[in-house]
């Protein structure tokens, strides 16, 4: 299933991916994967990355989906960057680290490049925009396209995005524990009051 939004924003379900989120992503034409890489070199990787995506005239996004809270946060941080860029309101110099900063709910470049790639081996949530096939099939010997497996709430990861968006034990309080994902995404939507 694919859902078509305006250029610059969704399209869900394409590979190996679902979700429900295709209400919420009207008028978008980015696709959103889950994949997994190994980075020797970062730099050489970013390069390969921007090589496609100029040869192919769109945006190539790796977010950490050990950062994130599921597909619905990488969702909620292409969403909004891509209003930012559409509206010329966006606060970083490109798509991909604005996107990156509403991933982290931070206007700090420093800590929003940490919800990017790193050394080593990467659970990803890659993203296409515009999407494109071809730019997959040229992704292939760089990621590995997986089932999403990193959407799933276990402690350990619940402590660890309590760490990172700064959530108290109040507010997990008020929604019984089970919204930590909707308490992420509050912190991503407030970045963009806040700017």
């Amino acid at each position: 299933m694919t859902e078509k939004t305006d250029p610059g924003n969704i399209i869900v379900g394409r590979g190996n991916i679902t979700t429900d989120m295709s209400d919420n992503h009207r008028n978008n034409t980015y696709d959103i994967r889950a994949g997994i890489s190994t980075i020797e070199d970062h730099a050489a990787f970013l390069c390969s990355l921007r090589a496609i995506a100029e040869l192919n005239n769109t945006h190539i996004i790796c977010f950490n989906a050990d950062m994130l809270a599921g597909i619905r946060h990488a969702h909620a941080a292409m969403d909004h960057s891509v209003r930012a860029y559409k509206k010329g309101a966006m606060v970083s110099n490109t798509l991909e680290m604005e996107a990156l900063l509403y991933a982290a709910g931070s206007r700090q470049c420093s800590l929003a490049a940490s919800f990017g790639i790193h050394p080593g081996e990467n659970h990803q949530y890659v993203c296409c925009y515009p999407t494109s096939q071809k730019v997959w099939d040229e992704l292939v010997p760089l990621i590995h396209v997986v089932e999403d497996s990193w959407s799933i709430m276990n402690p350990e990861k619940q402590a660890n995005l309590r760490d990172l968006f700064g959530i108290t034990d109040e507010e997990i309080a008020t929604t019984n524990g089970y919204r930590i994902v909707d308490l992420v995404l509050e912190r991503i939507a407030l970045l963009e009051v806040y700017r």
